[in-house]
C-alpha cells in the first residue's frame, strides 16, 4: 500500500480489522512482524530508537484518540511542543491560522485538565498540523467534536493535503468524515479488501454495510487479501 503526497486517505473497517495497527506501523510506533515500512526513501526498520524519534519529530504529525497532551503545559505550549523540542521556531501566521481553524483562541492559556474532551481534541489536531509535517496520521480526529468543528477540521486536513502537498492518513468509522478523503481503503482481518477513489458518504456507507464477516476478497477480486 502506498500513500502519496498531496492526498488525504481514509482507512476504514470493522473493529479489530487492523486500522490502528497499520497506522502505527507506518509511523514507526510499532515494528512489522514481516515486510517493510517506508517513509519516503527511509526504511523504518533500519533506524535505531534515536533515528525513529528524530523522524517522527521532524517529519510526522499525530492526532491520537487519547489526545496525549502534556498536563502541565498550556494549550498553546502543547501545540508548539514538537517544534520546541526540535529547536525550530514556529511560523506565527500558520500557527494562528491553525488555532483559529480549530477554534482555540479563547482557551490557549488553559491546561488540558481545564478543557473539555472536544477542546483537548482540538489541541491535539492543532499540534499535529502546526509544524507542517510531511505526514499526518490521524486516529479518529473528529471523534470528540461537534459536527461543525469536525467539518472545519476535516476541511482543513483536506486543504493541507492539497495546498501543502502533505500526506494525510486518517482512521475513521464515520462515512461523512471519509467523504473528505481523496481515497478510502477498507480493511478486514488485517487485509485490504477494497478501495474507493473520490468517495461520497453514501458510497462509503453502502460499502461498510457489506462487512458482514464473510467478505474476504481483496481489491482485485481474489480471495485472500492484499
Amino acid at each position: 500500500m502506498e500513500f502519496h503526497p498531496g492526498r488525504l486517505t481514509a482507512i476504514m473497517g470493522p473493529s479489530g480489522s487492523g486500522k490502528s495497527t497499520l497506522m502505527h506501523v507506518m509511523a514507526g510506533l510499532d515494528a512489522p512482524t514481516s515486510g517493510q515500512a517506508w517513509v519516503g526513501e527511509v526504511e523504518l526498520s533500519g533506524l535505531n530508537d534515536k533515528g525513529l524519534t528524530n523522524l517522527r519529530r521532524d517529519r510526522i504529525g499525530f492526532i491520537f484518540q487519547a489526545f496525549n497532551l502534556v498536563p502541565t503545559l498550556s494549550a498553546l505550549e502543547n501545540i508548539t511542543l514538537p517544534m520546541d523540542i526540535a529547536g525550530r521556531k514556529p511560523d506565527p501566521a500558520w500557527v494562528d491560522q491553525v488555532i483559529d481553524t480549530v477554534g482555540l483562541r479563547p482557551r490557549l492559556s488553559h491546561r488540558p485538565a481545564e478543557l473539555s474532551g472536544g477542546q483537548q481534541q482540538r489541541v491535539a489536531c492543532a499540534r499535529a498540523l502546526a509544524s507542517r509535517p510531511d505526514i499526518v496520521f490521524a486516529d479518529e480526529p473528529t471523534g470528540n467534536l461537534d459536527s461543525r468543528t469536525g467539518a472545519e477540521i476535516l476541511a482543513f486536513l483536506q486543504s493541507s493535503a492539497r495546498t501543502l502537498g502533505q500526506t494525510i492518513v486518517m482512521v475513521t468509522h464515520d462515512p461523512v468524515a471519509a467523504s473528505y478523503a481523496d481515497r478510502v481503503v477498507f480493511l478486514a482481518d488485517g487485509r485490504i479488501v477494497d478501495e474507493i477513489d473520490n468517495p461520497t458518504a453514501d458510497r462509503v456507507l453502502e460499502r461498510m454495510k457489506a462487512f458482514d464477516g464473510t467478505d474476504r476478497t481483496d481489491r482485485t477480486g481474489r480471495n485472500g487479501g492484499a
